[in-house]
């Protein structure tokens, strides 16, 4: 009776991994509306890059994210409603529209959703409780970016979500999320998730300097084994230019820089593929090519035979100086 008694005694009270993942899901699926606010740090070699992240979200799967790159306060909006998924890109004046399935088509280290259902997907996650927090160590989903392969996630006792680090193969941590707030009631309007009111309350207040030219090719470092630059070509256009890089060999790609031109009305681009967070901007994935503006420069990115994680692996070695404001 004695030993029936203390597993009475030791089983009661314990709140046991299950029981943690149970009451997140049940939190996160009684919310009606969200607003989370922090800090995320995406790390690249030697470079890191912040930014402070904004995210409103509301039932029936509406979404809004303003990432601004603290470097140089240039921002852009994530927007998802019922007419598709937009990339907001204020200071070139322009929209990019996707059909896409974003988020749910990979893991998102800012939105709650994406977060638990990352937790209750790995059967083989690993949890530890300190005096402070619940943390989970699961499996991760990047389809396009195969470096990232596991995260950490941090909850209080109350569990709100405090903090989260996804980490590559070698237990180096790529990007970090710092949560500073979540508010599970706030106060927005009905066309918080509409395209003209997403842009009223953007934080950009500077359009992007149009550079006139390129003066000198931006080279990337990491070129794939037995591939190398064929041939370069400058073409002038009505405002700036554009330069061609041919690469030919046992891994051919084409890299095209032009500069960026400013919209003098807001233009709305369809574009197919998927939005795709790249360093210092938000740009767009398709199975072969990657699309990016940075600095006051566009980049075009294309491939035959390259994989989307080879093609990540060339954009993020073309490194600039940030210097659009």
């Amino acid at each position: 009776m004695i030993a029936i008694l203390l597993v009475f005694v030791t089983g009661c009270g314990k709140y046991s991994k299950e029981d943690v993942v149970n009451d997140l899901e049940k939190k996160v699926k009684k919310l009606s509306a969200y607003k989370l606010e922090g800090n995320l740090e995406i790390l690249n070699n030697e470079e890191t890059y912040n930014y402070d992240v904004d995210v409103l979200y509301k039932k029936d799967d509406l979404y809004k994210v303003s990432l601004t790159n603290t470097a140089n306060d240039y921002e852009q909006i994530i927007l998802k409603n019922t007419d598709g998924v937009y990339v907001l890109t204020p200071a070139l004046n322009k929209s990019f529209k996707f059909q896409s399935d974003w988020p749910n088509n990979n893991s998102q280290i800012y939105l709650l959703q994406s977060i638990i259902n990352d937790i209750k997907a790995d059967k083989e996650r690993k949890f530890k409780e300190t005096d402070d927090n619940y943390i989970f160590s699961v499996k991760v989903d990047y389809p396009n970016n195969k470096k990232l392969v596991k995260q950490e996630v941090y909850f209080d006792k109350k569990l709100k979500l405090k903090q989260v680090k996804v980490y590559d193969e070698n237990g180096v941590v790529l990007m970090k999320m710092k949560v500073t707030s979540i508010d599970s009631n706030p106060t927005f309007k009905k066309s918080s998730f509409e395209v003209k009111e997403a842009l009223k309350t953007t934080k950009t207040t500077d359009k992007v300097k149009e550079t006139g030219i390129i003066e000198d090719s931006i080279y990337p470092f990491a070129i794939p084994t037995g591939t190398k630059l064929v041939s370069e070509e400058k073409v002038d256009k009505t405002n700036g230019n554009r330069i061609i890089m041919t690469f030919e060999g046992d891994k051919p790609f084409l890299l095209v820089e032009e500069t960026a031109n400013v919209e003098d009305e807001m233009t709305i681009v369809p574009t197919y593929g998927e939005p795709y967070m790249l360093m210092d901007t938000v740009g767009a994935m398709t199975d072969n090519s990657l699309t990016w503006t940075s600095n006051g420069i566009e980049y075009y990115l294309v491939s035959d035979v390259l994989s989307q994680n080879e093609l990540v692996n060339i954009a993020e070695s073309i490194n600039v100086l940030p210097t659009m404001k």
